[in-house]
């Protein structure tokens, strides 16, 4: 799936969406990747989903702390930034396989973003977002 967004505003806003989208019977460990170059969107988008979920505190880049711990209802969320050791590929032999990959750039107007479902939960996630039973 790929969306286009024009402002910060609507980063945040499809990171709401894509947080409200989430199968309602999921209560299930899930994984998101966020890739992109800096300034591409990653922290905006975290943000709007993390609102999403009831978080009101502040949303940082964890690009320097590596690591921001969040509280949503009965949700932990974890927001780690790979930055420093090179992004998720690079770590992909320690870390969980992910269910979703957001793939953020920067576009002349915006950001670009592609998502892809990696997982049954993440192909689930993606029909409840879109409506389209297509992804695999």
């Amino acid at each position: 799936m790929h969306t286009h967004t024009n402002t910060a505003q609507d980063t945040e806003d499809f990171g709401w969406q894509l947080a409200c989208a989430r199968p309602p019977d999921e209560h299930a460990f899930a994984v998101l990747y966020l890739t992109g170059e800096l300034g591409s969107g990653k922290t905006t988008f975290a943000r709007g989903f993390l609102r999403a979920l009831g978080v009101a505190e502040l949303v940082r880049s964890p690009t320097y702390t590596l690591l921001e711990s969040y509280t949503a209802g009965g949700l932990t969320v974890l927001h780690v930034d790979l930055w420093l050791v090179e992004w998720p590929e690079k770590g992909a032999a320690r870390l969980p396989p992910a269910d979703l990959t957001l793939r953020f750039s920067v576009a002349d107007s915006g950001h670009d973003i592609d998502v892809s479902a990696l997982s049954a939960l993440g192909t689930r996630w993606l029909v409840q977002l879109t409506g389209e039973p297509r992804h695999a």
